[in-house]
């Protein structure tokens, strides 16, 4: 008989709370994901670089190297290494602080089991290889699934978050998509418009791709290809 190989998504849980650490793997495990635990910011980070999981889910305040750093360190290192950070911190500031620096989520403790379970297999799905699909505009082409776009200068690569930021605009080419649909859709939160996470990852890129690709609307977003 054929032997069927089967692929198993791979979580890393950082936090120094032991309690912490062991619910969240338990309950982990028996969604049939394989998971593997630190207790510092340093073990994560060695971790994190020393094999590849599919989510990690990471802790802020931790004694030694705290959470920030470490999101910092992983992400310079592997840019499209999908986040959830799980923090006692729950004001404003700290959340889009680290959705800047490129988490892709945000849970804060005290936290609902079920809700955290969730936000992990919305990023597993979110990681699911969709059929091609080249969105073109009249000064655009992104390639979604290898996350590439082209402004007319040759394709340049892209992040996973800049990629689906790109997406958006370009499936309203056009008109003013407003920073609060972006944030709901690309983010998944809702945060006011005086967040400016959009803002630095429109100025990312145009970096790239070309300082006129993205027009601002002042008071009302962002397009592309606007008359």
């Amino acid at each position: 008989m054929r032997e069927i190989a089967v692929s198993i998504d791979r979580v890393l849980a950082i936090d120094d709370e032991d309690r912490v650490l062991a619910f969240v793997s338990r309950a982990l495990r028996h969604e049939g994901l394989d998971v593997t635990t630190a207790s510092t910011g340093e073990d994560g980070f060695r971790l994190a670089m020393s094999d590849d999981y599919n989510v990690i889910i990471l802790d802020l305040l931790m004694p030694g190297t705290n959470g920030f750093s470490v999101l910092r360190r992983i992400l310079s290192r592997r840019p499209d290494q999908s986040v959830i950070v799980l923090s006692c911190l729950t004001d404003t500031r700290s959340k889009v602080r680290c959705l800047e620096m490129g988490a892709e989520d945000y849970v804060a403790k005290p936290f609902a089991l079920d809700e955290l379970l969730a936000r992990v297999k919305a990023r597993l799905r979110a990681q699911v290889p969709r059929l091609p699909q080249t969105l073109i505009t009249r000064t655009l082409t992104l390639d979604p699934v290898r996350q590439e776009a082209d402004a007319g200068n040759g394709a340049v690569a892209l992040t996973r978050r800049e990629s689906m930021l790109l997406a958006e605009l370009m499936h309203h080419a056009g008109r003013v998509v407003s920073k609060e649909r972006l944030l709901s859709v690309v983010w998944g939160y809702s945060f006011s418009s005086e967040s400016n996470v959009v803002d630095v990852y429109v100025r990312r890129l145009r970096s790239k791709l070309d300082s006129e690709a993205i027009a601002t609307v002042r008071g009302r977003g962002y397009g592309v290809d606007l008359d």
